[in-house]
């Protein structure tokens, strides 16, 4: 009986074991993606004028995926030195423009029907 009840107090100990570890793993996720947040937002502060800022702000409660799409594209262009001053709100709608432009000229030719 003994032998019953450490291997249920040893089970139930490993069981709680592995749900602290998958906690203190899921918070240490939680903190690096804050980190890397952080770290894109400092970036884009140095990229983008506040109102372009602002632009972008409001473009993300619309469209997240578009607008992370839009800041991993100023970070990758500031990170390679194409970008040599702040983009300012006109620049950004300027950058806008030709992204829309761009996905708009896709087209899908069917032949034979």
């Amino acid at each position: 009986m003994d032998d019953e009840l450490d291997a249920l107090k040893k089970k139930k100990l490993e069981e709680l074991q592995r749900q602290l570890a998958y906690q203190q793993a899921m918070e240490q996720q939680e903190e690096e993606k804050e980190k890397i947040d952080e770290e894109r937002k400092k970036l884009l502060s140095l990229i983008l004028t506040s109102e372009a800022r602002s632009r972008l702000a409001r473009i993300r409660m619309a469209r997240s995926e578009y607008a992370e799409a839009i800041e991993n594209q100023l970070i990758m262009l500031a990170q390679s030195g194409k970008i040599q001053q702040k983009i300012t709100d006109q620049q950004l709608k300027e950058l806008l423009a030709q992204l829309a432009q761009r996905k708009k000229d896709i087209r899908i030719r069917r032949s034979g029907l």
